[in-house]
């Protein structure tokens, strides 16, 4: 290891520590890395430029933040909780698995956790909060609620890895269906039986012709995730045309069919995922920079033969990177995870035969469950902040989330069919 190498990790890391902006980070250390070496600068343009202009898949990701704006900004995720609360909320823990159900609906259009947590989410925490539920619970129910988000296609951290990968996002989108159905029943099985424990309210069921009303006014965006979906399997767009086919999809519900968004929500719509996007776009600039020094120093190479030195058999190399992948989610952003550490590892799993489709899920699963776990989930300190709630006493409601979460990966990593049985389905032969 290079003596610039070494002051590049040391540098990184303390950037990381003293919370500077991650990506300016990235750059410092790459930078600094490039002028002890000697190299010219211009190398930094180069490989940033030159890989972002490649990628055009990365184009998806600015496309949902923007499709998934508009739609909190506007009445369709009102829309939504009110078609999903008449479909569950007279079940046990109506409000909570009402919480569940929105969040399986929205996700089917953002691919963002962020999003469904600080948009749709704050709905479902005033409501359940309105209807008898505890503050903590209720956000602790929404924090885990929000992870389904990036499970169910479309997502945002699957067209990352699969640019990454040179995996198809079309077959992750496809692969992600059933495991995230798989988790949402497991939450609301959970909760039936916690509100049943604690004696949580349900609804009384509001009649047939109350739940028909709602799932008309609901229905344009329930269609949604069918078209999206829907096109990308059936081949008519590919999963960046789907971004801005849900984009616009948003814009049509929000001015023309639901008539509620003026031209000035549209107007903050649009500069609030300018901002959102730009962060995400240096990020991802500064992670091509550092992984262009990873590979120069071989990292890649040295790291698959550790880990292929360590075990060669597929699932228990899938089960060591689930649990370092893991760690590392409660401490960073799952997109800087993904675009420093999949470069990294891929080379051990092509070698060992891991079936990249899989492992994409596991992955994404994985992340998220480290975006709600303490002590730096993301995902907390999002729903902590916007509404005002003690952060600890979140924590102390999202354990029994958290063993569900960690109860469907292990049935993932375990039972790959559970992933691969739907895209084999469709014609995938992985």
């Amino acid at each position: 290891m290079s003596i610039a190498f070494t002051v590049f990790l040391v540098l990184l890391v303390v950037t990381f520590i003293i919370r500077t902006p991650i990506g300016y980070g990235m750059f410092a250390a790459g930078i600094t890395y490039l002028l002890l070496e000697g190299l010219n600068l211009g190398l930094v343009g180069q490989v940033v430029m030159g890989r972002m202009f490649s990628s055009f898949v990365l184009l998806a990701i600015p496309l949902f933040i923007l499709g998934a704006q508009i739609m909190n900004d506007s009445t369709v995720t009102t829309k939504i909780f009110h078609f999903a609360h008449g479909l569950v909320g007279r079940f046990h823990g109506g409000l909570a698995q009402v919480n569940v159900v929105n969040s399986v609906i929205f996700s089917g259009m953002s691919g963002s956790a962020i999003a469904d947590a600080s948009g749709t989410g704050l709905i479902e925490i005033k409501a359940m909060v309105d209807g008898g539920y505890p503050k903590p619970f209720s956000c602790a129910t929404t924090v885990a609620t929000a992870t389904i988000g990036p499970i169910i296609p479309p997502s945002i951290p699957m067209v990352i890895y699969g640019s990454i990968a040179s995996a198809s996002i079309g077959t992750l989108f496809v692969a992600g269906l059933v495991p995230g159905v798989l988790l949402a029943v497991l939450q609301m099985i959970a909760l039936r039986f916690i509100a049943i424990r604690r004696g949580y309210p349900r609804d009384s069921w509001p009649g047939f012709a109350n739940v028909l009303g709602r799932s008309l006014a609901a229905l344009p965006a329930l269609l949604a995730p069918v078209i999206l979906i829907g096109g990308i399997y059936a081949g008519v767009f590919t999963p960046t045309e789907a971004a801005a086919v849900a984009t616009l999809y948003a814009l049509i519900l929000a001015l023309i069919v639901y008539r509620a968004m003026s031209a000035r929500e549209l107007w903050s719509a649009l500069r609030v995922s300018l901002s959102q996007s730009a962060k995400v776009a240096v990020i991802i600039a500064g992670a091509f920079l550092v992984n262009y020094i990873v590979a120069v120093e071989g990292v890649p190479r040295r790291v698959a033969e550790w880990m292929l030195g360590v075990t060669g058999d597929p699932l228990m190399l899938v089960i060591l990177m689930t649990g370092v992948f893991l760690l590392a989610g409660m401490f960073f952003d799952g997109t800087v995870i993904l675009l420093i550490m999949v470069p990294v590892v891929l080379p051990a799993l092509e070698i060992a035969g891991v079936d990249l489709i899989y492992f994409g899920i596991v992955l994404t699963l994985t992340l998220m469950i480290g975006l709600a776990s303490p002590p730096f989930g993301l995902l907390l300190f999002v729903v902590a902040s916007t509404t005002k709630t003690p952060l600890k006493d979140i924590i102390r409601e999202i354990w029994v989330f958290l063993a569900i979460m960690l109860a469907a990966l292990t049935l993932l990593i375990l039972w790959p069919d559970f992933v691969l049985w739907l895209p084999r389905l469709s014609g995938y032969s992985g």
